[in-house]
């Protein structure tokens, strides 16, 4: 949960009780936590969450945990990875499509504070 403060802001941070729910992994660089992301286990992965810290971002890590979560999926047998996200999130939004993630649905007023719009992505990994 501490990262999560470090790199979200307030309103899309997750409680303790979700956060158990969750199998967290993370991603260190010279002993440093420098991202993280959580799985949330059904039929499909769910990408709870994918953060990098800041002073990491803009190198590629992004790109590098988004390679690593599809071959957990696909190494571990799931149909398909969905993700969401604030429709702001630009970046994040580019990152999944260039893995071939598409938007299936928005769900207007999903995050609050600012209030906006949540944009759902699923990657099918079976065809």
């Amino acid at each position: 949960m501490a990262f999560d403060r470090r790199v979200f802001p307030a309103s899309d941070r997750f409680d303790a009780d979700y956060w158990g729910m969750c199998d967290a992994w993370w991603m260190v660089i010279d002993g440093v936590k420098a991202g993280c992301c959580a799985f949330e286990k059904n039929t499909n992965l769910y990408i709870a969450t994918t953060g990098i810290l800041p002073k990491y971002q803009g190198r590629g890590l992004g790109s590098l945990m988004k390679a690593w979560q599809i071959a957990y999926a696909r190494t571990h047998g799931f149909d398909r990875l969905i993700a969401h996200s604030r429709k702001s999130n630009a970046g994040i939004i580019a990152l999944n499509k260039k893995f071939g993630f598409r938007v299936i649905r928005t769900v207007e007023g999903y995050y609050e504070d600012p209030r906006e719009a949540g944009v759902v992505m699923r990657l099918d990994l079976k065809s």
